[in-house]
């Protein structure tokens, strides 16, 4: 992996081709929120099969706590569609056929020269594409867990969200004097009256 991709780092923001045939950002995927980014071997492979199922049955938690999952695979757009839909995978899969990825972050796996993957690995990401947490899964145990993603991502979401803790002292006082700016969500409510929907 290049050197400049470490916890603090930032990630780059590449643009790619998803499953619908859209370019899109990473930085339009993730938006303001954390995001779980897997570089995936591919379909071929039963490992990166077994880590989407898990993270399919996680999907609907990752969901409601305001996180994005993306996944990018060195398959063709026919594949990665396929590849998407056998795990049942509700989030965005970002095609790389030329490989772009693996070279610009050296880390194409050279004891597979027939399939010419990446090194798979999994990223948590906090918003503007900074690393939190990176796993490499060369071998399955090396990545992570659905228990290591949660803890990862309460740690993550801790730093970035103000009102974390409710009863930190000021955000009360704030919310008061009708300053929705350290709320996630509410923040983007502007000019709407607070009344119970």
């Amino acid at each position: 992996m290049r050197s400049d991709i470490i916890p603090g780092g930032v990630f780059p923001d590449y643009a790619l081709t998803d499953h619908t045939g859209t370019v899109r950002t990473l930085t339009e995927l993730q938006g303001r929120d954390p995001l779980i980014l897997m570089l995936s071997r591919g379909h071929y492979c039963p490992k990166e099969h077994q880590q989407h199922l898990e993270l399919a049955a996680f999907q609907s938690k990752v969901a409601v706590a305001y996180t994005q999952m993306v996944t990018i695979s060195t398959d063709e757009h026919h594949t990665l569609q396929e590849f998407r839909a056998s795990v049942g995978a509700q989030w965005t899969f970002l095609s790389d056929p030329g490989r772009t990825i693996q070279k610009d972050l050296d880390i194409q796996e050279y004891t597979d020269p027939d399939n010419d993957p990446m090194i798979p690995h999994t990223l948590v990401l906090k918003p503007g594409l900074v690393i939190h947490s990176i796993y490499n899964g060369y071998w399955f145990w090396g990545r992570p867990s659905v228990d290591d993603l949660w803890r990862d991502l309460r740690a993550a979401t801790r730093e970035i969200r103000p009102d974390w803790d409710l009863s930190t002292p000021g955000l009360r006082e704030a919310w008061a004097a009708g300053d929705r700016s350290p709320f996630h969500g509410w923040d983007r409510r502007s000019g709407e009256p607070l009344v119970a929907r």
